[in-house]
């Protein structure tokens, strides 16, 4: 099965990568990829999306999917550097993957993200990524299916509005209080 990137978020102070579930009350219910544990992440929770991140390069920006992409082409089966290795390891290894990556404003610190969420995703997902092309057509197909069925719905309450037109033409009894002077 494809990763959506969209639905895949990280949350500042907390370890890891989390899945959106659902919509709660107030904020979203997200769901750890390491722990498999649910909670319900409120609205002053700081919480970014995989597909909106992207990482400086000497051109402008490159998305982090498109990163994500060329560190398994590179490292095939095998797994990222730890994010305990040395910021020098760090930028031997990227100056490989992304050979035109910005050091002056994409960091090791940045750099300890990226392959912590790729090792994570390796491990409980998949590094195979929707495209934005398949994202707008299951968009699209969700949309057709609820159009279906609200047709359906509105079938159904036509049917059961006959019905209830035809009970209301009766004379119904009201509890309406009685005045006492």
């Amino acid at each position: 099965m494809k990763t959506d990137l969209g639905k895949v978020l990280t949350v500042s102070g907390e370890q890891g990568l989390f899945t959106y579930v659902a919509q709660a009350a107030r904020g979203a219910i997200l769901e750890s990829m390491l722990t498999k544990k649910r909670f319900a992440a409120g609205p002053s929770v700081k919480m970014s999306a995989l597909s909106d991140i992207s990482i400086f390069t000497q051109e402008g920006e490159m998305k982090l999917q498109d990163v994500l992409t060329a560190m398994k082409n590179h490292l095939g089966d095998e797994k990222a550097p730890s994010g305990k290795s040395s910021p020098e390891a760090l930028k031997e290894f990227f100056s490989k993957v992304v050979p035109d990556y910005d050091g002056d404003r994409f960091y090791p610190s940045h750099m300890k993200k990226v392959v912590e969420w790729y090792n994570c995703l390796k491990e409980y997902a998949s590094l195979d990524f929707e495209t934005e092309d398949q994202e707008a057509k299951s968009a699209e197909n969700e949309e057709s299916a609820k159009t279906a069925a609200s047709k359906q719905a509105k079938e159904a309450s036509k049917h059961q509005g006959a019905k209830v037109s035809a009970k209301q033409a009766a004379p119904s009894k009201t509890n309406v209080p009685r005045k006492v002077v």
